[in-house]
């Protein structure tokens, strides 16, 4: 019977990261509902690991009064960094001790897949057709802005969806910037890339959803286009809930089942010492992120979307909110970042 194994009814797990971003939120829900669609043999629950409601032991439980005896956890997150690595973990580990007659198995992160890339480029493209314009891709630049975290090995990913982008869509030029924490930051991306002499740069967020932070990079690219009117700017459009992101996210759901989920450690500077973070090296695993969690959106709190509570731009709104040193990280303590 499907929905059921050995050991009971399945359930799957969506973890979120949580913003304080309302619309950001409501599209994590959206894509949630879409992949219960998908999967409709098993019950499907979903939770934030920070700020907004349900949080990821809500959905847990929600699971578990439905009768689930095998939960199958997914990380609703591009690359691993801190939050699969750690924060997420630490969420399902807490409730694995209190529940050691239900069976809970963890996925790994959507990471550098093809349909990935095929959907980031189709939303590129479709910012292309809707700019309209004369600019061949050979004129044009490609900029594809990551998060930023303080795990280089996530970082590099977004380095690699640019460098896979540039060269499969013939663009003229990419550049790698980040939404805060690590550098190049997208204000200093932007202005080093007017600077080429390109036609055309189109501004490519690598998020799954809106929020503060890709609010923030169409702001920095509406700036850097009123500062260089020769220069047409496109602003495409983040993931959200492409189709092929939806595929992605199924077969993370098998690849648990099937026991072949295995995520790609090579270059963890928790597993091994990579350069410039040899400390972090076997780091206990705990989470980092536990007086934010469900702590409520913006909306909740009256507070406009748009209004940072700090308005350093080199800092992501984790960090802000949760006092951590911009990137390089501090080495002290256990170093541990998102």
């Amino acid at each position: 019977m499907q929905g059921v194994s050995a050991n009971g009814k399945i359930g799957v797990m969506v973890c979120g990261h949580g913003s304080r971003d309302g619309d950001a939120i409501r599209e994590f829900q959206t894509m949630a509902a879409a992949l219960g669609q998908r999967l409709p043999q098993y019950e499907l629950e979903s939770g934030f690991l920070e700020f907004a409601r349900p949080v990821i032991r809500d959905g847990l439980e929600a699971l578990k009064r439905r009768g689930v005896k095998r939960i199958l956890a997914v990380p609703g997150m591009l690359f691993a960094a801190g939050h699969v690595k750690n924060d997420v973990p630490s969420e399902i580990n807490e409730f694995a001790q209190a529940n050691p007659d239900i069976e809970l198995r963890f996925g790994r992160d959507l990471a550098i897949d093809p349909r990935m890339l095929r959907a980031a480029g189709e939303r590129i493209a479709e910012a292309e057709q809707h700019a309209g314009g004369k600019a061949a891709r050979a004129e044009t630049l490609l900029m594809v802005v990551g998060r930023g975290t303080n795990d280089p090995d996530a970082n590099s990913n977004i380095s690699k969806v640019a460098r896979m982008l540039w060269e499969g869509m013939g663009f003229g030029w990419a550049e790698t910037a980040y939404s805060g924490v690590t550098q190049p930051l997208v204000d200093a991306a932007l202005s080093r890339a007017v600077r080429l002499g390109f036609r055309r740069i189109v501004v490519f967020p690598y998020f799954l959803f809106t929020g503060v932070l890709v609010k923030r990079i169409y702001e920095w690219t509406d700036i850097a286009a009123r500062a260089n009117p020769d220069i047409e700017f496109v602003k495409a459009d983040y993931l959200n809930g492409h189709p092929l992101v939806l595929d992605t996210f199924v077969d993370r759901v098998n690849e648990i089942l099937a026991g072949t989920g295995n995520m790609n450690c090579q270059m963890c500077k928790y597993r091994e010492q990579v350069i410039g973070f040899e400390q972090d090296r076997g780091a206990a695993q705990s989470g980092h992120h536990h007086h934010v969690r469900g702590i409520g959106t913006d909306a909740d709190h009256g507070h406009d979307h748009g209004h940072e509570h700090d308005h350093d731009p080199g800092r992501d709104h984790h960090h802000n909110d949760h006092g951590h040193h911009r990137h390089p990280p501090s080495r002290k303590g256990n170093g541990r970042g998102k």
